[in-house]
């Protein structure tokens, strides 16, 4: 068995019964920073065996412990903080595993993704997880305009010397008077939440530098003005253009023509003669 064990975010008091019997009970603990996971495990007098599984070597260490687990070993993931596989290693391993036959199950925990939309003040019935953005350029600028126009609740990661520019960036392209809530050092001693629009929190933090691990969460955009925008995208285009958008976001032809044709309000058969006669 392949065990995702949550881990506290902050308060080790938060760390569950199960959590420290299966720790206890397994053959190997797979921890994404063994130096870090010492100390856990030696707050809750575990001593089970541990070996470093971390994200630059989660594709050979992957395949050597799916190769344990099909032996019969039980493994226990386990990372600096919080649930295995969001926004940590784990993903492939459980990929691995399952392909393997292997059984995979979860040992729930704190989340500081949950944790700080529920505290947030934000709407909570839908929301999307956007995780770290990219910090490669173009990649970053496309995560931002896609978000730009998304209606539910966005939670975001980010390190505390890049959340003022990242705000900064939120704000010029969402657009400085959203609503965002700031989660810092969840669950611990000093935790700490600010309401502001998105201008105003990037302004605050490029003065008062913040310490510890932040959660940004945002306010959706407005399904109207989504609307328009997203009617504004395609509006000069033609409608081999407007099929190729489409297309470019990863959907089959026929799905862009159906897209398409939804956004002009015509049926799917005029998008194909349009396509015939361009």
């Amino acid at each position: 068995m392949l065990y995702l064990v949550t881990t506290p975010i902050g308060n080790l008091e938060d760390m569950t019964a199960r959590a420290i019997r299966v720790l206890s009970e397994v053959d190997l603990i797979a921890a994404e920073d063994t130096r870090n996971s010492r100390k856990l495990l030696a707050h809750f007098d575990i001593h089970t065996p541990m070996t470093s599984y971390h994200n630059n070597n989660r594709f050979d260490k992957g395949r050597e412990l799916t190769e344990m687990l099909v032996a019969g070993k039980n493994i226990a993931v386990i990372t600096d903080a919080g649930m295995p596989g969001i926004s940590d290693p784990g993903e492939e391993l459980v990929r691995m595993a399952l392909e393997a036959g292997v059984e995979v199950t979860a040992v729930p925990g704190a989340c500081a993704c949950v944790t700080a939309l529920t505290i947030s003040g934000l709407p909570t019935r839908r929301f999307c997880f956007e995780a770290f953005l990219p910090t490669e350029k173009k990649e970053r600028a496309r995560v931002l305009e896609e978000l730009r126009a998304e209606t539910r609740t966005i939670v975001l990661y980010e390190a505390p010397h890049r959340l003022a520019k990242t705000l900064g960036e939120l704000a010029e392209e969402l657009g400085g008077t959203r609503r965002v809530s700031i989660l810092r050092e969840l669950t611990k001693k000093h935790e700490d939440r600010r309401q502001a629009t998105l201008a105003a929190a990037a302004d605050y933090y490029e003065a008062e530098p913040p310490k510890g691990e932040c959660v940004i969460v945002i306010d959706g955009a407005d399904p109207a003005e989504s609307r328009r925008a997203e009617q504004a995208a395609w509006s000069e285009l033609s409608v081999a253009e407007h099929v190729a958008m489409y297309e470019a976001q990863g959907l089959a032809r026929k799905d862009a023509m159906k897209a398409a044709a939804a956004d002009r309000g015509i049926s799917r058969r005029d998008v194909y003669r349009e396509l015939l006669s361009e």
